[in-house]
């Protein structure tokens, strides 16, 4: 008998390798900001307000972009599209070595979100025709465990970038990763795997029963938009990514503001991974419990509630540590730990996703990251007004973003994150 061959598995080499170029490139202006304030001429508190901007920017952007980018996955397949917008972030990262001002800077930076925002609904797509069903839970968790710890490393990376050429000059390099990425993926990658000349009849015959790339037939929003499970889902979402938000964007800076003056920049740029380190964890510990909870309770659902309600009060609980202690070690022990404990939520989130959008779950699951990134794109500017408003109290931020974990806690008492609600997949059941 013929040994299926096993060229799929690079399919997940790719994803995982653009899913931390993704995040290197989507970090590395916050740790680059002190430089680019001071380079610009945004100094001093009134001008925080404006840092906002330059990163709701880029989140506003990706939640706009999330589902138009999944529909030309859709059209055109992942491997046009995806050469496609990682050129076009690429070039606008390096673009972003090239602003003259706030203005230019927050054009750029929603014009590079608009690139990212292909990025994992095109990488789902691909994995869902390229992987056995078994292999594709494990692969989403790989993948966000990566870019997890790719932006856990991003500050520590661009520190060192950064005491060998200027801010302007860096943001050329990490463009050019992107650029070699499509090339190379370009060559590889076939929409269909029967196409590509290294899978055997043994794994094309292993392939066989995945849907195909596109799809055409009408989303059933009337059915999404009338569910409180939809709802729910995306305003937990949003809470969630209002938190998150602070790690990549304001975190930086507060470390710097606060503590440079007493800690070397090394320092700070290693305590600036901690959340995300701590995130990656979480998504580990959830894939982890998840199936062992289901057998436990016997429910999947009730396990999926657990694990969210348990991640979420737990993270608010620790976030507010931080308002009662000055000591920078103890402070990224406590967000690193509310970054653990929120991204307990992750793979809850994600697997209600494909559960209760069914066939339509690459779409389902981008619409509730586009709510989630409203959050996001809201966080940057909602912080920046705060500190403007507040003389640079960083407690009341700390204490919004602990209510917020709390928020998304409460909404998944209500969710049901199992029960499909596309009608044609319900007369199938």
């Amino acid at each position: 008998m013929l040994t299926p061959s096993r060229t799929r598995f690079g399919v997940l080499y790719f994803g995982v390798t653009l899913a931390v170029i993704q995040y290197i490139d989507r970090v590395c202006i916050a740790q680059a900001m002190p430089d680019i304030r001071s380079d610009l001429g945004i100094t001093g508190p009134q001008y925080d307000d404006y840092v906002g901007y330059v990163f709701s920017a880029f989140a506003l952007a990706y939640a706009l972009f999330e589902i138009p980018t999944g529909w030309l996955g859709d059209r055109f397949g992942p491997r046009k599209t995806l050469m496609r917008v990682v050129v076009w972030w690429s070039f606008f990262t390096a673009a972003t070595g090239w602003v003259w001002s706030v203005t230019s800077l927050v054009v750029t930076r929603f014009l590079f979100g608009m690139g990212e925002a292909g990025c994992f609904p095109n990488l789902t797509r691909a994995f869902t025709t390229w992987l056995r069903p078994e292999e594709k839970a494990r692969a989403q968790g790989i993948l966000w465990l990566c870019a997890r710890w790719g932006g856990a490393v991003t500050p520590v990376l661009v520190a060192l970038v950064l005491t060998r050429m200027s801010w302007r000059n860096a943001f050329a390099v990490f463009g050019a990763l992107g650029v070699v990425w499509a090339v190379l993926f370009f060559r590889w990658f076939r929409d269909d795997p029967r196409d590509h000349p290294r899978v055997n009849e043994a794994e094309r015959a292993l392939l066989a029963g995945n849907p195909p790339v596109a799809r055409h037939d009408a989303v059933p929003w009337k059915a999404f938009l009338a569910s409180r499970t939809t709802w729910l889902l995306w305003a937990q979402y949003f809470f969630f990514s209002y938190c998150w938000y602070f790690y990549v964007t304001w975190l930086p800076t507060f470390l710097k503001n606060t503590y440079g003056s007493t800690t070397g920049k090394y320092a700070l740029a290693l305590l600036a991974g901690v959340p995300l380190f701590g995130g990656g964890f979480g998504n580990l510990i959830s894939g982890f419990l998840a199936a062992r909870l289901a057998r436990a309770t016997g429910s999947l659902a009730r396990a999926r509630r657990i694990l969210a309600i348990t991640g979420f009060t737990l993270a608010g609980a620790v976030f507010l540590l931080p308002a009662h202690i000055q000591h920078p070690v103890l402070i990224m022990v406590a967000m690193g730990l509310a970054s653990l404990f929120g991204d307990l939520s992750m793979p809850c989130s994600w697997g209600a996703c494909m559960d209760v959008g069914g066939r339509f779950a690459g779409t389902y699951s981008g619409a509730m990251n586009m709510m989630g990134n409203f959050g996001g794109a809201l966080a940057p500017t909602a912080i920046g007004h705060i500190l403007k408003m507040t003389d640079r109290n960083w407690a009341v931020a700390f204490y919004l973003s602990a209510g917020a974990y709390f928020i998304a806690g409460l909404c998944w008492f209500f969710i049901d994150p199992v029960t499909p609600l596309d009608p044609a997949e319900e007369d199938t059941r």
